[in-house]
């Protein structure tokens, strides 16, 4: 299941939103987001995929950047390579932890910030997980809302290198009700 909106951008172009339902460790982008915490201990959730399907490189140099920088706090970005995954970077972002409503700034954070390092990083594609949906159990509902409301606020003045970003989970209820969500709003950024 794929699904596309576009976004027109500031100046010139427009992004591409996407919202697959398959395995972010096999998308073909410039970077993918992990929903890390804020150890980089990758054991399970999509932090255990990554490092199993790119392998333990990217443990090892995660393991190097808490030792070097400390802990990345929450909606925070630590960038690594990508070990074996077919990507140019693998960008760690701590998500929220429960549901509770003062998570739905940390996610926010989490968003811009992935964004914005893509940007900085003139990357022209990006795939996020649902950052906090799973193993951390934030809900499903707020993280629609915020994700929703968080994109389009950060691309309506936008002018960066993002051509393409794209929502993925492995459960396709989930990315269907984040669709249906974009798609039953008018979004215009002119």
């Amino acid at each position: 299941m794929t699904r596309e909106l576009e976004i027109t951008k500031k100046e010139k172009g427009i992004i591409l939103l996407q919202f697959i339902c398959a395995d972010i460790t096999r998308l073909e982008v410039d970077a993918i987001v992990n929903a890390a915490n804020s150890y980089l201990k990758h054991g399970g959730g999509v932090a255990g995929a990554i490092v199993r399907s790119g392998g333990t490189e990217i443990q090892k140099e995660s393991d190097e950047y808490v030792q070097k920088h400390g802990p990345v706090a929450p909606g925070s970005v630590a960038v690594t390579g990508p070990g074996r995954l077919n990507v140019k970077y693998i960008l760690h972002t701590v998500g929220p932890i429960g549901d509770k409503v003062e998570n739905d700034i940390i996610l926010s954070k989490c968003l811009s910030n992935v964004f914005g390092k893509a940007s900085e990083l003139r990357l022209n594609s990006v795939a996020l997980p649902f950052i906090g949906t799973g193993i951390f159990g934030y809900s499903l509902d707020r993280f629609i809302e915020v994700t929703y409301k968080t994109t389009i606020n950060y691309f309506s003045d936008y002018s960066g290198s993002l051509e393409k970003v794209i929502f993925c989970d492995i459960d396709e209820q989930k990315v269907e009700r984040l669709w249906q969500k974009f798609q039953s709003m008018k979004i215009d950024t002119n």
